[in-house]
């Protein structure tokens, strides 16, 4: 159905309600599934109408969706199966209990066993937890407010519990329109038409030669009487003209109204006892709320109504917190935590002479030290800010003149010169773009080492580019907008044209690419103060409305995507800096503070989803979110413009501000001067700019990123994926913080050695504490929060260790975590058939918000919910057995699972269903891992063998046998593992001869690293969080630490810092994992069942430095202490 026809379900609802059509408006409600009347359903409920209750709910969602659904069908019928014990009339509790209940013991068999046991007591008062039952009324509106709370709460229910905001009688105004129409378009109009049905056309009779009336006094269609004495339909004057198109409500294309906290219900153990009231869930769901966010915006209204199997991952269920039980919410909006003025980057840290007018700057979203910065001469370059150099710097050239237009080489022949507009990043850092005064948008793509290339050259629009931001709508894209007052949208792969969009009177001045739900858009705002939002189609702009002040106006979105922000200057010098109300096109707060007569247009950005900046009268001004009045402001030791350029980083703890001098300050808190200080090593490598990278994203899907903003909008916006190293080593410069004179011949002339970790003082390792039965640790995973590790040992049983949320914040080697285990006792353990599991391949596969667990030791393969450790279901019994597992990123579920017969299937969890079966390998899979940006799937086997197989058609694209090292011989089934870099086309590939970087979908080997004999084969690897660093482990119980750009050893960690000494036993690692928001931290599963978390000293902050480029790196052997490891190419 579409989005109009849903539309129309609306307008038949709210005409049969005013018709007084009640029986029909609720069976209607209940039919569409669209809109929840709460009203009437607490009526039912009130009235006991159980049968009725059920029979309504049933149109939107059934016992088994999820676990709120299930809660609310068990408190219906717990009370209705408590009512009747309250009669006395056993007959029906019994037919209750076997009826209605009995579904419920599957899921928890001792409480059906406890409800059945009520059926023995003379009144069930008498069970300690339904004493303070009262009488039917009371329970009922107790158990009332319960089913309210999970109602809101449930994702089922998500945009069907508010009715849209519609003028009255809106159907019968339309028809009005239409006959209007209609008779505009009569030959010979009557001055007095008489319209008497509305299933054909309407034309007017005999000729009289009288004009149309007009359509505001002549009614065409009055109230229609019905039988039984029902008032006509109509409460508003017939034939009313046409209402103005939306000019200020985003309603109309915006699904989602403004959060705000509001106590959910919590969808924990179903129970006996009376409701919790005061229950409220850790993540509140936005609540109805009266404004016209429109909640059945969407373009695919059928996905609304697709409901999930028993065992089904949905989406809904998928996306709620682990944690489900009560947890109190302090009633923050927008998760903003305790940040003061103090967490401000404030504190001038360092000058960066530019040479010219800074006139954009964007840091980079994943290497946090990385700063890019255009000028007005037309030149830009990147900095890093940790070793204070300039890292590259190109200047304005057209590449490809002989292909412009005509217009664009006159202009180039009269003055070859032109100024940057804009520089901003791709959402994954993997590109950036530069919108120049003349034309043209340049695109590069940046690379490790010092590579950067040329990408596309895009002559985007006559005259100036004045705006340039990245979206995905589909695929990565670049939005552009220029001086000719038009908006385009290009292919960021390709460059060609996908839309352009027409609209605006005057220069389009910036743009601001976003998407709420499954709905993409982009606002323009032009120099004429109009602001113009625009879906990805032909159809024109969806609103029009005004910036305040008539003003130039940048737009940006808070780092969490729900709260929209402009700032803006007029010709007269008024400045405007407000939040505006998406869903009505209004200014919901105007911020007071900025200057009254301002020079140039004031530049803002946003930080920690809680404060804004702008530069504005020489300072920068800052303001809390919640809060109109100025906050504090900061001169940063003078030397500013009139309005000076400023950025934040990602995690808003530098602050880029351009200064009178063309040059840079660099500002910071607390923080951001630790991070400094840590990166202060030279000379510049990879690993400086790694382990700045700061990531917050899970592990499982890093693009599209979540909140795909670029343009105009903050430094917090992307995903992070691939890293950041030096371009263009020729153009480095030194940056002068404090005076000093660089010794260049002693920096080169500095011999580099691998760090060696020898002694436990070195740096800090914990072994997790552990009361279960200790067995070699197969495999180990980070949760995606960060806060927990889970391991699957021989024995088939899975171990969870869990750190506070409090303090720290994240796993770590400072503090012991908790073996956690539910009340219960049970512990997650898999099926093992008849397979003895130390001989059986271990796997399994986590879920991207860590929820469920699918696992399989050689038996059946389980999913085990992480909550309460219970097995949800199993399937795919042996033979053969599964051997590796891997959610597609899109769809969790849908599974590959690699198989001990070589074959891989392509399984639909929810519908039990095997889609289709891959054949390549010779012998069993050993590992799987999806690209979604190449969209491919590539496996790895026990054969040594590599093949990438097309996820849209499962075919097979590409296949290729490592390249086995001279002198070394292959095990006759050794683990080859595969694993994608953040930029999802470099693939690592893990073997006990090698490590290897192959490029997808082509799988051409980019690098090949070999360890020495000495270490034993490597037993596991793998990427860190940013893919800068490679984390390997070998037989002789040492883990090293590579660099991804080089494939190069920069760290060893011996046995001997973090295993007790113990000559009768060996002890090695068997697998890694890597922590996913910090790139410095790794957990390693150990052959005596041990799990140790290790991270670098508190001094050092990272693992060692990487060889500098000048002393050999990348070269094809290794001088120096890496003895004889061989990087080749």
């Amino acid at each position: 159905m579409s989005s109009l026809s849903r539309e129309l379900v609306f307008l038949i609802l709210q005409f049969l309600d005013e018709e007084k059509f009640k029986e029909t408006v609720h069976k209607l409600e209940q039919e569409s599934g669209f809109f929840f009347n709460m009203r009437y359903f607490e009526e039912t409920v009130t009235n006991g109408e159980w049968d009725e209750v059920e029979k309504y709910l049933s149109g939107f969602t059934k016992v088994d969706d999820n676990r709120y659904s299930m809660k609310i069908f068990f408190e219906i019928r717990k009370q209705k199966y408590l009512e009747a014990l309250d009669k006395r009339d056993r007959a029906k509790a019994v037919e209750i209990l076997v009826k209605d209940l009995k579904v419920f013991s599957a899921f928890n068999e001792e409480l059906f066993k406890e409800i059945t046991q009520l059926l023995t007591l003379e009144n069930f008062r008498d069970n300690e937890q339904l004493s303070k039952y009262g009488d039917t009324k009371s329970a009922r509106g107790i158990m009332l407010v319960e089913l309210k709370k999970l109602i809101e709460a449930n994702p089922l229910f998500r945009d069907k519990l508010q009715f849209p905001t519609l003028k009255n009688s809106r159907l019968r105004t339309l028809i009005n329109q239409s006959l209007n129409w209609q008779h505009q378009l009569c030959k010979n109009p009557k001055a007095n038409p008489d319209i008497k049905t509305l299933f054909v056309d309407h034309t007017c009779g005999q000729p009289n030669g009288a004009r149309a009336p007009s359509p505001v006094t002549n009614p065409l269609m009055g109230g229609v009487p019905k039988a039984g004495g029902f008032p006509p339909l109509s409460a508003h004057v017939p034939f009313q003209p046409a209402p103005a198109p939306l000019p200020t409500s985003l309603a109309g294309w915006m699904a989602n109204p403004s959060p705000v906290p509001h106590p959910s219900a919590s969808a924990g153990p179903m129970g006996l006892a009376t409701s919790n009231n005061a229950a409220i869930m850790k993540r509140p769901r936005t609540p109805p709320t009266n404004n016209p966010a429109m909640d059945y915006q969407t373009a695919d209204s059928e996905h609304v109504l697709k409901r999930p199997r028993p065992f089904g991952i949905s989406d809904e269920v998928n996306n709620l917190p682990v944690n489900i039980l009560p947890v109190a919410y302090t009633g923050q909006s927008h998760g903003q935590s305790s940040y003061t003025s103090d967490d401000l980057p404030k504190a001038v840290v360092m000058s960066l002479p530019q040479g010219s007018t800074v006139k954009s700057m964007d840091f980079h979203p994943v290497q946090q030290i990385l700063l890019l910065v255009g000028t007005n001469m037309g030149d830009f370059m990147v900095w890093d800010l940790g070793g204070r150099e300039r890292l590259a710097t190109r200047n304005f050239k057209v590449w490809e003149l002989g292909s412009c237009s005509m217009p664009l080489q006159a202009s180039l022949a009269n003055d070859y010169s032109a100024s940057v507009n804009r520089v901003t990043w791709s959402p994954d850092g993997t590109l950036f773009g530069v919108a120049y005064s003349k034309h043209i948008v340049h695109l590069y793509s940046y690379h490790n080492g010092d590579d950067i290339r040329n990408h596309l050259e895009i002559e985007a629009h006559v005259g100036s580019v004045n705006d340039l931001a990245f979206s995905y709508p589909n695929k990565l894209c670049v939005v552009t907008c220029g001086e000719d007052r038009v908006i385009k949208v290009w292919d960021a792969n390709t460059g060609s044209k996908q839309y352009t969009f027409e609209g605006h009177e005057a220069p389009v001045y910036s743009i601001c690419p976003h998407h709420k739900e499954n709905i993409q858009f982009i606002f323009s705002t032009a120099t004429d103060g109009k602001i113009k939002a625009w879906l990805y189609d032909n159809l024109g702009s969806r609103v029009d409305y005004d910036a305040p002040g008539h003003s130039s106006t940048t737009m940006a979105y808070s780092a969490d995507g729900t709260r929209l922000f402009s700032c803006g200057t007029n010709k007269e010098g008024d400045s405007h800096i407000v939040e505006w109300n998406e869903s009505e096109g209004a200014v919901k707060r105007a911020y007071h503070g900025l200057g009254k007569r301002s020079v140039g247009v004031v530049q803002f950005d946003t930080t920690k989803n809680r404060f804004l900046a702008a530069g504005d009268e020489f300072q920068v001004k800052f303001w809390d979110m919640d809060s109109t009045n100025l906050l504090t402001a900061t001169d940063a030791e003078g030397g500013l413009p009139a309005s000076p350029c400023i950025r934040f980083n990602k995690e808003g703890i530098l602050l880029a501000v351009s200064t009178n001098e063309n040059g840079i300050k660099i500002l910071a808190n607390q923080e951001g001067i630790r991070l400094l200080r840590t990166m202060e090593s030279r000379p510049f490598d990879a690993s400086r700019v790694a382990s700045a990278a700061v990531v917050k994203a899970p592990a499982m899907g890093t693009f599209p990123p979540a909140n795909p903003v670029a343009g105009t909008s903050i430094g917090d916006r992307a995903a992070p994926v691939t890293a950041m190293v030096g371009m263009n080593s020729d153009n480095r410069s030194l940056v002068d913080v404090k005076p000093r004179i660089p010794d260049e011949s002693g920096e080169k002339s500095r011999i580099w050695k691998l760090t060696e970790i020898n002694e436990p003082s070195q740096c800090r390792s914990l072994r997790l504490p552990d009361n279960l039965t200790a067995m070699r640790v197969s495999r180990l995973i980070y949760t995606n929060s960060g806060l927990a590790i889970l391991a699957l040992a021989s024995n088939a049983v899975h171990k969870l260790w869990k750190w506070q949320r409090n303090v720290p914040s994240k796993a770590t080697a400072s503090v012991a975590p908790q073996l956690w285990q539910p009340s219960s006792g049970i512990l997650m353990t898999n099926d093992i058939s008849d397979t003895n599991p130390e001989d059986a391949v271990p796997c399994f596969a986590l879920s991207k918000n860590d929820s469920y667990v699918m696992s399989a030791s050689g038996g059946k393969i389980s999913l085990f919910n992480m909550m309460t450790f219970k097995t949800m279901t199993t399937f795919m019994p042996p033979p053969p057995a599964a051997t590796f597992l891997a959610f597609h990123p899109q769809d969790n579920n849908i599974i590959a699972i690699g198989m001990e017969d070589s074959s891989i299937q392509i399984y639909n969890v929810r519908v039990d269903e095997v889609k289709t079966k891959l054949k390549g390998h010779q012998k069993r899979i050993t590992g799987l891992a999806f690209s979604h940006v190449l969209n491919v799937l590539v496996s790895s086997g026990a054969d040594s063998q590599l093949c990438v197989w097309n996820t849209d058609g499962w075919e097979k694209q590409a296949s290729k046998f490592l390249q086995i090292p001279n002198g070394h011989t292959a095990a006759p089934l050794a683990d080859t593992r595969v694993q994608f870099h953040h930029d999802q086309i470099h693939l690592l590939a893990v073997h006990e001869t090698q490590i290897a970087i192959y490029e997808a979908p082509k799988l051409e080997c980019c690098k090949q690293w070999v360890p020495r004999e000495a270490s034993g084969s490597i037993t596991h690897a793998t990427y860190s969080c940013d893919s800068q660093s490679i984390y390997v482990s070998f037989e002789d119980g040492s883990v090293g630490v590579l660099t991804v750009s080089t494939l190069r050893f920069r760290c060893r960690i011996n046995p001997t810092a973090y295993l007790p000494p113990n000559p009768s036993l060996r002890v090695y690692p068997l697998v890694v994992a890597a922590h996913p928001s910090d790139p410095n931290q790794f957990a390693l599963g150990l052959t005596d069942g041990g799990v140790c978390v290790i991270e670098p000293s508190e001094s050092e902050g990272k693992w060692g430095t990487s060889p500098p480029l000048e002393n050999g790196a990348g070269t094809s052997t290794t001088s120096g202490a890496a003895g004889s490891e061989q990087p080749q190419r």
